[in-house]
């Protein structure tokens, strides 16, 4: 390179800066990530699973799969689960949530023992919706919902046992308001796919981004939707649950928001005070499933598009990320400006293939245009095989989908690009039948009455949820908030005493 760079230094001065500006980032993130460390369950915790979880799931699929991610989250001894669905789906989901019941009450005798004498049920419950909204989807559940805590899952996570007391665990601060996860890939078949490996590789480098943002300056760019808890004070907010059903881009009707809704939520809870935490450890990571196919790529372009959304209202209209989180919002920055410099690369490597045809006396290069290439490359290798050396340390074998990794890296900076010219795309673009928000706004707008919403049992009856929230304090719905409350008691507790009033 000293030798290719001998004539005219100076043109690789600014390109020198932009790449040891770019892994100088990363080892600080990589040191931040090694420091980071989550917080462990308490002796004696405030909220139990139990008594102060609602799993609530987004669905539209009735599979196999569905089974299996559930009995994983029944595992963890949640009070409910509730599976809120399109109308069309119901009875296949209806089916399957009686058979995991039936399952999960042989598996569990003691919960099937306390369920019948409180004449509770199974645990799973089916709710539904007219058509396809995952926001939509989100706010009936988060409305029927009776305990502190909301857990939202989807519904191919697979969750080890361990995974709901220490999402819980950072609860114990009362100005907590949300808790996210990390990540790893579970194959749709017997091994992943290249597609697969892709995604676990950017699933890797996540875990490491948001367990670095955490310990650094508490913040965290995306509570993925994938699980996420959250104080229920928080989410049945009425201001919430407008804007959470009602985000439009740019405040046009036509751009209203289906997807994106971890990034709505993330930023809901920097805007209003919340802290966040990432409980990035074994014990707490759950598996997914990623599209085995080039469908990965409609994910991604989805992902962008809500990442640009987002991230360009967190900094630039919002802006309370600047003061509560800088060094997540410096990520933010350093995303959008990742495309740019990444393209730079090979644009550099054309121009010198250019000049290396010339003689030396006109302005050429010393080295042939072969010579640059192969040493881009093997640099290129190199560097992304560093940049994953904590994934290929635990599954090596992946080693070989590098240079297919370096690849997608340039074809993603691409998306990126085309993603930020089309920020008005907001359809959900992998699943069919999920509709946008504005076919059904009328017919499935959130109610401000909690007791006017209707939850489908498990023995094909309507359940009318408790109008107990409407007898709630008038919380400020806010970290602050909870100062309003005794530093031992809980809503279910507030809840108790108002019922004993009635």
């Amino acid at each position: 390179m000293l030798y290719l760079t001998s004539d005219h230094f100076s043109v690789f001065v600014p390109l020198g800066l932009v790449g040891f500006y770019r892994y100088l980032w990363y080892i600080l993130r990589l040191l931040a990530a090694v420091a980071y460390r989550h917080i462990p369950v308490p002796d004696h915790p405030t909220y139990i699973a139990s008594e102060d979880v609602t799993i609530i799931v987004p669905t539209i699929d009735a599979d196999d799969n569905f089974a299996s991610a559930a009995h994983t989250w029944l595992a963890g001894h949640p009070k409910d689960v509730l599976i809120i669905t399109e109308t069309s789906v119901l009875p296949a989901l209806q089916a399957l949530a009686d058979k995991v019941n039936e399952e999960d009450l042989d598996k569990y005798p003691e919960v099937k023992k306390t369920r019948d004498e409180m004449g509770l049920g199974g645990r799973v419950k089916v709710a539904s919706v007219p058509k396809a909204n995952k926001r939509l989807q989100m706010a009936a559940g988060i409305e029927a919902a009776e305990t502190d805590i909301i857990v939202f899952a989807d519904d191919d996570a697979i969750w080890p046992p361990t995974m709901l007391p220490l999402l819980l665990a950072p609860f114990e601060d009362q100005k907590t308001g949300g808790v996210g996860t990390s990540q790893v890939v579970k194959p749709v078949g017997s091994k992943l796919t290249v597609w697969e490996v892709l995604a676990a590789f950017r699933l890797s480098i996540r875990n490491i981004e948001i367990a670095a943002s955490t310990h650094i300056d508490g913040g965290i760019p995306c509570l993925s939707g994938r699980t996420a808890a959250y104080r229920s004070v928080i989410l049945k907010d009425p201001e919430f649950l407008e804007g959470f059903t009602n985000d439009l881009w740019c405040n046009n009707p036509k751009w209203k928001l289906n997807s994106g809704d971890d990034k709505f939520l993330t930023r809901w809870m920097v805007s209003r005070g919340w802290n966040t935490y990432a409980q990035c450890c074994e014990e707490a990571q759950l598996l997914s499933t990623m599209k085995p196919d080039w469908r990965f790529l409609k994910q991604v372009l989805r992902w962008t598009r809500n990442t640009w959304r987002s991230d360009l209202r967190s900094i630039f209209v919002e802006r309370q990320v600047w003061g509560r989180h800088p060094f997540t919002a410096f990520t933010m920055i350093d995303k959008f400006l990742n495309p740019f410099t990444l393209l730079a690369g090979p644009c550099l490597v054309l121009y010198l293939c250019i000049k290396s045809f010339r003689e030396k006396d006109s302005g050429g290069y010393n080295l042939p245009s072969w010579n640059i290439i192969l040493s881009w490359f093997c640099w290129l290798t190199l560097t992304r095989t560093a940049k994953l050396a904590p994934h290929l340390w635990r599954r090596p074998q992946d080693i070989w989908y590098v240079p297919a990794w370096v690849a997608f890296g340039y074809f993603f900076a691409v998306m990126k690009l085309y993603a930020l010219f089309t920020l008005h795309e907001v359809g959900w673009g992998t699943r069919a039948g999920v509709g946008d928000a504005a076919d059904i706004e009328e017919t499935t707008r959130v109610d401000e009455k909690a007791d006017n919403v209707a939850l489908e049992t498990d023995k094909g009856t309507s359940q009318h949820c408790d109008a107990w929230r409407e007898e709630l304090p008038s919380l400020a719905y806010n970290s602050a908030g909870l100062e309003r409350l005794n530093s031992t008691q809980t809503i279910r507790e507030v809840k108790d005493d108002l019922l004993d009033k009635v």
